[in-house]
């Protein structure tokens, strides 16, 4: 059997078709795993996996003028030609798709080849790629009962989001893990991989605040560690307290199951593959999504997320350094809070997607082999 894996131009979109392949690995070794795009988000990890790459061009779907645009539309009309014919090579018996503008030529490839497809929307609005190829989809399945509207109701279930299975491991001893002291309550703070610029200036600002309360972790992208460190140490100066400060750039995968184990509070943006990393540790979380017309997803993922209790919601334009302290110190503060907090995230887990989607994959496989 030949099951491909399509879409991931983001860590959000790829992590999940990662964690399919970690089970189908496990579980099917004789079953042979392809990745189809222009380039993957970390190569080394479908290697890992057995997971054979193939290059295949997209153009990326804009929401902003741009002179790219246009050339792009040309990079995706032949996209699907290219894509077509390495389809046809490989003829995989069937296509799991996270989503994203690198998975629409293969899906128009896929519909011609009359190869089934298997959709998987982490958000709680469908993106333009989800919109363009829904109807290509033998199954859809979703991460938030909000978005199945947009989808056939006969062919659309609620699963949640496939996660690594190094990210759901527990830590009976994470400070350990982490060698941090177990003194005060911990607060992990990420912005994703390219960190958040205002998050990371409101934490700078309260620092002199929180750290004498609070041991934080907090990550910042690689590309802004070096002046981060040094406006700490120049805010802080000689402060005993600067040993309660961890920054780093970028946090190992891991290393999150541990950062996550050991947080009172995880302060996030709202991509929906760390929001139910969260979730799946049960811990309170402050969502500062990005604002909408930046990026149409985060804002209803976060409030969808939160409806339950799971979490807090600021948003960026309301962002000041006493609300984000007073949030931090009712929740940490409020026993009863935090723990109807953490029981409303892991109530929103929803656990097993990688399994389920797996196995779905394999029993279409099998049919169609």
């Amino acid at each position: 059997m030949r099951i491909a894996f399509v879409g991931g131009a983001s860590g959000g979109h790829f992590y999940p078709l990662i964690a399919v392949g970690e089970v189908l690995h496990a579980s099917s070794p004789e079953t042979k795993l392809y990745y189809f795009g222009p380039s993957p988000y970390q190569r080394q990890l479908l290697e890992e996996y057995g997971i054979e790459y193939i290059y295949c061009p997209a153009g990326k779907l804009r929401r902003y003028f741009s002179i790219q645009n246009l050339f792009d539309i040309f990079r995706s009309f032949f996209g699907v030609f290219i894509a077509i014919w390495k389809l046809y090579v490989i003829y995989p018996d069937v296509i799991f798709s996270k989503g994203s503008y690198t998975a629409v030529p293969i899906l128009f490839a896929a519909r011609f080849l009359r190869i089934p497809v298997v959709m998987h929307e982490s958000d709680s609005r469908p993106g333009r790629a989800s919109k363009l190829t829904k109807g290509f989809a033998k199954y859809i399945a979703i991460a938030y009962d909000d978005v199945a509207p947009f989808f056939p109701k006969e062919k659309t279930a609620l699963i949640g989001i496939p996660l690594r299975k190094e990210i759901l491991v527990t830590h009976s001893d994470p400070f350990g893990e982490l060698g941090i002291p177990n003194d005060k309550p911990f607060i992990y703070v990420t912005g994703g991989s390219q960190g958040a610029e205002r998050i990371n200036n409101i934490i700078l600002r309260s620092l002199g605040q929180l750290l004498t309360r609070y041991r934080i972790f907090h990550q910042v992208g690689d590309a802004n560690v070096t002046d981060l460190s040094l406006a700490a140490k120049a805010l802080l100066q000689e402060s005993p307290y600067l040993a309660n400060y961890y920054i780093v750039g970028s946090v190992p995968s891991h290393t999150v199951a541990a950062l996550l184990d050991a947080a009172a509070v995880v302060i996030t943006r709202a991509g929906s593959t760390t929001l139910f990393e969260i979730a799946a540790h049960g811990k309170p979380a402050i969502i500062i999504p990005i604002p909408e017309e930046i990026s149409h997803d985060q804002r209803t993922n976060a409030f969808a997320y939160a409806r339950n209790g799971a979490a807090s919601v600021i948003e960026e334009k309301n962002l000041t350094t006493n609300l984000l302290i007073e949030e931090i110190d009712t929740i940490i503060g409020d026993p009863a809070r935090f723990a109807t907090m953490s029981a409303a995230a892991k109530a929103a887990a929803l656990p097993g997607a990688a399994e389920k989607i797996a196995n779905l994959l394999l029993t279409i496989a099998k049919d169609h082999a």
